[in-house]
């Protein structure tokens, strides 16, 4: 995997790429969530070098991956780790972290990878869900709870 500066609006775009990929592919809904929520832009990135921060991950991922029995690449916990830790700002961290569980939950279906991700990315960074939490997003669209994402997982 290539490296990005520490806090770098790439390291974040790679962030987001992981999470748009967490679950083996890019639905309509998260799309739909990152030009709705203009994530992009708010993490320093315009369209075409987030596309390219995009491309850099798919093509490291093809490299890097571990090819899960059904065909689907999967990054090893420690891998994941070593990108995160490219954003060491807590603000960012949380900043990222809503975007994540944002990008995660446009399906309203939490996969296994999707969820791991978004474990470690808390674990790591040592961030409480709460402090995360939007209000903005009526209560039927609030980040799931441990317990509501095992009853929601597919």
């Amino acid at each position: 995997m290539r490296h990005y500066t520490t806090d770098s609006p790439e390291a974040l775009g790679r962030a987001i790429s992981i999470a748009l990929m967490a679950d083996g592919a890019i639905d309509s809904g998260e799309m739909k969530t990152l030009e709705r929520q203009g994530i992009i832009n708010r993490i320093g990135l315009d369209s075409g070098r987030f596309a390219k921060v995009f491309s850099d991950y798919c093509e490291d991922l093809l490299i890097s991956a571990n090819r899960l029995p059904n065909g689907q690449l999967e990054l090893d916990s420690s891998t994941i780790g070593l990108l995160l830790d490219e954003i060491s700002d807590p603000v960012l961290q949380r900043k990222i972290v809503r975007a994540i569980l944002d990008i995660v939950n446009a399906d309203r279906c939490l996969t296994g990878g999707e969820a791991g991700l978004v474990a470690q990315a808390l674990r790591q960074w040592d961030i409480e869900l709460h402090e995360v939490s939007d209000t903005s997003i009526p209560c039927h669209r609030s980040p799931l709870s441990a317990r509501a994402a095992a009853r929601h997982a597919c």
